[in-house]
């Protein structure tokens, strides 16, 4: 049980209707979870008000109400706190409720459209590696210590949020890595959690079907960085031209990565292959061998590197750990086809993911080799980038394969006539539409001759295929090893 007074502390209130003299026993935003001695919290969303669901909270026990207005019924015995954000009011009270469990211990985001989970799970294991116990929430799975938790948003909500901070200072976690997204950013997801830092990656065209344009997708991240304290570090992207512009308002100290420009941490790409990267890193003054593949993953390893200078870890240590990191599931996996051909799985999305996936193909592939691509484009969501991958997808490969991936309520043949708008007439050719998607990995591996790549991009990590409402088992890597043990026996 919690004191309400002590649960408020922090939060701005408007009003007050009762006593705050009573004890909590939980915290609730679904009124299906309300219990009795319960404080419910009614958040305003973009699917539904929890301002109607009160009734149902207080019958069910919620002795507490945190709302934005008051219903029209005011009810005897129940105490009513009118807040200016319920949203926000959440993440406090939750880590007042937790016994903030983000002062006790190291706490750094990373956010930006691409590179979030790469980065925190080099974060993660790079710590664990070295000794130190260690947490992380990502897009994939959270983990405490060595146990995993399953992941339904790239950040969770604020009660599982701090319920999970704080069993890792239970079980004596010294860091936790976290993605921090737009959506959680603007939802307030991320109130009430103390930074000891934040990265920031990129930013490209993504979630405009959210944010509805551009500049509101970037001040949805350039809250978080106006928000960190004094003693906070900022690590930002050099290479990206919005950086400056996510710093005008941030009291941290900040500091720059870059594989190009002059920066604080520094590197240079020395041998990029199939098989892994080699680094030349400026402060380090050596080259080290990593696992990861692509450009645009050296730039997450010098992030990760970065981070762990300004944390105060050991350079040497840092390094030793990050390169026996073996590529994250579902990030630039490779699996080996029986004649010599190489299947790519990567969770590239958005269009400047997938040109970057593309080009490093490019880039490594073996001379005489063809590039065989695969991917669709996720319905109710984003519909202005679909245009945008039929034509890199089209462009860039040698035979592309637009197929379906998630099309939730949508037509999956409207949204890969969608993405055929942006092919070039001169690309029209190399350009087939198989809606399924099982269909169209399975004639990719048919249609590849020896040391041809076939890239399998959109799902990465993802276990299923969400089709009018249902999530059918779907996991790409268990799929493509089906097909080549078929192979082998043909």
């Amino acid at each position: 049980m919690h004191n309400l007074q002590q649960l408020l502390v922090g939060i701005s209130v408007k009003k007050i209707w009762g006593s705050t003299d009573l004890s909590v026993k939980s915290i609730c935003f679904d009124s299906r979870k309300a219990v009795p001695h319960s404080c419910f919290i009614a958040i305003n969303g973009s699917q539904l008000d929890g301002h109607g669901y009160i009734s149902m909270a207080i019958a069910a026990g919620s002795s507490v109400v945190v709302c934005e207005w008051l219903p029209e019924s005011i009810q005897e015995n129940i105490t009513y706190i009118v807040v200016y954000s319920t949203a926000k009011a959440l993440g406090i009270m939750a880590a007042n409720f937790y016994e903030q469990p983000s002062k006790k211990l190291t706490l750094v985001a990373v956010t930006g459209t691409n590179g979030k989970t790469t980065i925190v799970h080099l974060l993660y294991h790079m710590v664990r590696k070295m000794g130190y116990k260690a947490g992380m929430f990502s897009t994939i799975y959270n983990k405490v210590l060595d146990q995993t938790y399953p992941a339904s948003h790239t950040t969770p909500d604020p009660l599982q949020l701090q319920s999970l901070l704080h069993l890792m200072v239970a079980s004596g976690c010294q860091y936790c890595f976290m993605e921090a997204s737009s959506h959680a950013i603007v939802q307030e997801r991320l109130a009430g959690l103390y930074f000891r830092g934040a990265i920031f990656t990129n930013i490209t065209h993504e979630h405009l079907d959210y944010h509805l344009n551009f500049s509101k997708y970037i001040q949805a991240k350039k809250k978080l960085f106006d928000h960190l304290p004094a003693t906070a570090f900022a690590l930002m992207n050099q290479q990206d031209k919005h950086s400056p512009v996510l710093l005008q308002n941030c009291k941290a100290q900040k500091f720059t990565f870059s594989l190009r420009d002059v920066a604080d941490f520094r590197a240079k790409i020395v041998t990029n292959t199939l098989h892994g990267l080699e680094l030349a890193l400026a402060l380090a003054h050596q080259s080290i061998w990593f696992q990861l593949l692509g450009a645009f993953n050296a730039s997450n390893l010098l992030a990760a590197y970065g981070t762990a200078q300004l944390l105060g870890l050991n350079s040497e240590e840092s390094l030793v750990a990050l390169s026996a990191i073996p590529p994250v599931l579902g990030r630039m996996n490779r699996v080996h086809h029986g004649k010599s051909q190489q299947v790519i799985i990567d969770y590239a999305h958005t269009p400047d993911a997938l040109q970057k996936v593309m080009d490093t193909l490019h880039a490594i592939r073996p001379a005489g080799s063809r590039l065989i691509a695969i991917m669709g484009c996720g319905g109710n969501r984003d519909q202005q980038k679909r245009v945008m991958i039929g034509k890199i997808l089209s462009q860039n490969s040698d035979i592309a394969i637009f197929t379906s991936d998630n099309p939730r309520e949508e037509d999956p043949q409207e949204i890969i006539n969608a993405m055929q708008q942006g092919v070039p007439k001169a690309a029209l050719p190399k350009v087939l539409h198989i809606v399924d998607r099982a269909m169209a990995i399975k004639t990719a591996c048919l249609l590849a001759h020896a040391n041809d790549l076939i890239l399998i991009a959109g799902k990465g990590h993802q276990y299923y295929e969400e089709i009018k409402g249902v999530k059918y088992p779907f996991f790409e890597a268990k799929i493509v090893q089906e097909i080549l043990v078929d192979a082998k026996a043909v």
